[in-house]
């Protein structure tokens, strides 16, 4: 029997979904700590992230998102809950770090936080029901529209790794050309040098009438 048109979309959907991970992670943070998260992204991605700070009396978490640079952003002070978004504006490393800070009473005697975050980028972070809304479409149609920029970020990425390859094949064949022409001459000085010296040895002992 031949699978239908709905469910080989169903396949194809299920397998690019897992090529599309969503980072979701929870840690612990001591009292003023301070732990980052690092991620490189492409230009204009779109990066959402929800995340929820354990609370305790006389301490709080801020956050703070910057790039390589040190641009900030988005940040955050004595957080709880919430939501962040940008857009990465080249292709850069982002750091997300969470800091604890207490109360000037406490004297560094503090708790644990239990911090959880979900980070999604590319087209996981899209709001597709609000997308939906606004343009009236069908429950079929928001998951084709998903599917949709899900394979354009696949094939975007494979683009990537392809110029990444073929940067990484010049760097290899102009290193191996490098190093055969440093071979080379290498060699020649370990002749013409031993062979310089013979010349200046047999010179000098003719000159002391040492040899004929």
């Amino acid at each position: 029997m031949f699978a239908s048109k709905a469910q080989i979309g169903l396949l194809i959907f299920t397998i690019i979904s897992l090529l599309q991970p969503i980072k979701c992670i929870m840690f612990h943070l001591n009292a003023m700590q301070r732990k980052c998260l690092r991620e490189e992204l492409k230009q204009n991605v779109l990066i959402t992230g929800e995340y929820e700070v354990a609370e305790h009396p006389g301490q709080h978490v801020k956050y703070v998102v910057t790039d390589s640079k040190g641009h900030i952003f988005s940040q955050k002070d004595d957080i709880s809950k919430g939501k962040f978004s940008f857009i990465s504006e080249t292709f850069d490393v982002f750091e997300i770090c969470f800091i604890s800070q207490l109360n000037a009473q406490l004297r560094g005697v503090g708790n644990a936080h239990e911090v959880k975050l979900e980070v999604k980028t590319g087209a996981e972070a899209k709001n597709y029901e609000g997308i939906g809304e606004a343009a009236k479409l069908k429950p079929m149609e928001i998951e084709l529209k998903r599917l949709e920029d899900l394979t354009d970020a696949i094939v975007q990425d494979f683009a990537e790794m392809k110029k990444r390859e073929e940067e990484m094949r010049d760097t290899n064949e102009s290193t191996n050309n490098r190093v055969f022409y440093f071979s080379m001459f290498s060699i020649f000085i370990l002749l013409a040098l031993p062979t310089w010296q013979l010349l200046y040895l047999r010179k000098y002992f003719k000159s002391k009438k040492l040899i004929e």
